[in-house]
Parts: structure tokens; C-alpha cells; sequence
């Protein structure tokens, strides 16, 4: 199905939505992996982002997405000059992250570090600002932020997904999808759920506390 926003694309700062609202977002969400402003990042930029991605303005844009900066933001156009400003230390590379056909070539992958935490994350630019978040620290995810998501790994046991559904009912938070994998059984489990309102640090705390969850993470809507 194509949607209004494919046609006309998103409100954004120029000059493209796949180099620029798109890379904001990827952006933006290694900012929630990390609980706000990173104080380290390192950017890799695989195909077109790689090679046409300073001429569209990418690395502002994502640099802007750490800030907290929405892909509409003037702020945008001197975010590396904020970034200097507000202690932000980043770093860009270039690199191949995969034969052409198997990844995506408005594709990132970003490592970001706060207050000791570091995650690394790889997502895609898909364009009209749309992205697509493939791997989070390692695990295999699919995570579009259309709505607010939780992102949870767990061990593989007999009622993990019915304990935790009924942990958000409980908080008062309503599932849009969820979707669930693994890799053998009696392994991990990965978990993304969206939902229909921000679930919040105490939903996600609620979360980490259940013994067989190893890692949950809460990731903002990044659309309107």
C-alpha cells in the first residue's frame, strides 16, 4: 500500500529524505538506545550513504538525531557545530557492510557511548523518511518506529510472551503488534513490541526485572 507520506514525503529539512528525514531518525533512535545525548559516536556509512551522503547533508542529520533534533529542525544545518558545543565527540567512516544486493545502500551502522553504556546499532534509510532498524546490540530486530516499541531479549520459556502482555495490560499500555523470533528453541527469544502510548521507564524497568529477560529497551515514535 502506498501511504500520502510516500508521495509527498515528510516535513523536513532538505535537501533529501533518504540522506537527511531518514538518517535524523536512525539518529535519533541510537540517541534512545543510549537515554539521550551520546558522549561518544562512531558512524559507518555503507553505499550511497557512503558516497553521496556529505553532499545531501547525512552526517549533519544524524549527528542532529543524537542531539535530539527532529528531521524538520533548522538546527539541522549547524549540528555539527552543536555537537562541538555540547561535548558530543564523533567520528565517520566508510565501509561495506554487505553485497549490494543484501543490504540496503542508504545503510549505518552506529555505535554510541553514555555514561559507560555503548550500544551499536544498524538501520536503513528507505526513503519518503522512512527507516528500518535491522540489528540492535547484536540481536536480529525489525523495528520501523511507526509507533513507541519495546525491543526485549529472553529466554526462550513456556509463557514468557503471555507474563510479559499481561506486565503491559497491567501498566495500562495497549499492544499494536508484537512480533517474536528465535534462532533454535530453549535459546533466546527477540521480542518487538509497538504500542499505542509511550510505555515509559517504569513499564520497561517492569520489564528488565522478570529473571529470564536479558536486555529491553523502549525506542520513541518518530512519526507524526
Amino acid at each position: 500500500m502506498v501511504s500520502i507520506l510516500d508521495i509527498i514525503g515528510p516535513v523536513m529539512v532538505g535537501p533529501s529524505s533518504s540522506h537527511t528525514a531518514g538518517a535524523c531518525r536512525l539518529g535519533l533512535l541510537a540517541r534512545n538506545l543510549v537515554g539521550g545525548t551520546p558522549q561518544k559516536a562512531h558512524v559507518e556509512l555503507h553505499g550511497s550513504f557512503a558516497r553521496t551522503g556529505e553532499g545531501h547533508g547525512t552526517d549533519k542529520a544524524i549527528v542532529g538525531g543524537f542531539l535530539g533534533f527532529r528531521p524538520d529542525d533548522d538546527r539541522l544545518r549547524t549540528a555539527l557545530e552543536i555537537a562541538a558545543g555540547e561535548g558530543l565527540a564523533y567520528t565517520f567512516s566508510k565501509t561495506k557492510l554487505g553485497e549490494e544486493n543484501e543490504v540496503h545502500p542508504n545503510t549505518v551502522r552506529i555505535t554510541v557511548e553514555r555514561d559507560g553504556n555503548t550500544s551499536v546499532m544498524l538501520g536503513s534509510s528507505l526513503g519518503a523518511g522512512r527507516i528500518l532498524v535491522s540489528e540492535i546490540d547484536g540481536y536480529p530486530v525489525e523495528v520501523h518506529a511507526n509507533h513507541d516499541t519495546i525491543v526485549l531479549v529472553a529466554e526462550d520459556i513456556r509463557g514468557s510472551i503471555a507474563r510479559i502482555t499481561t506486565l503491559l495490560a497491567e501498566d495500562g499500555v495497549n499492544i499494536a503488534t508484537i512480533r517474536v523470533s528465535r534462532r533454535q528453541r530453549g535459546g533466546d527469544a527477540f521480542m518487538v513490541i509497538e504500542v499505542d502510548e509511550p510505555p515509559g521507564d517504569v513499564v520497561r524497568d517492569h520489564i528488565k526485572e522478570l529473571p529470564w529477560v536479558r536486555w529491553a529497551v523502549t525506542l520513541d515514535r518518530l512519526t507524526s
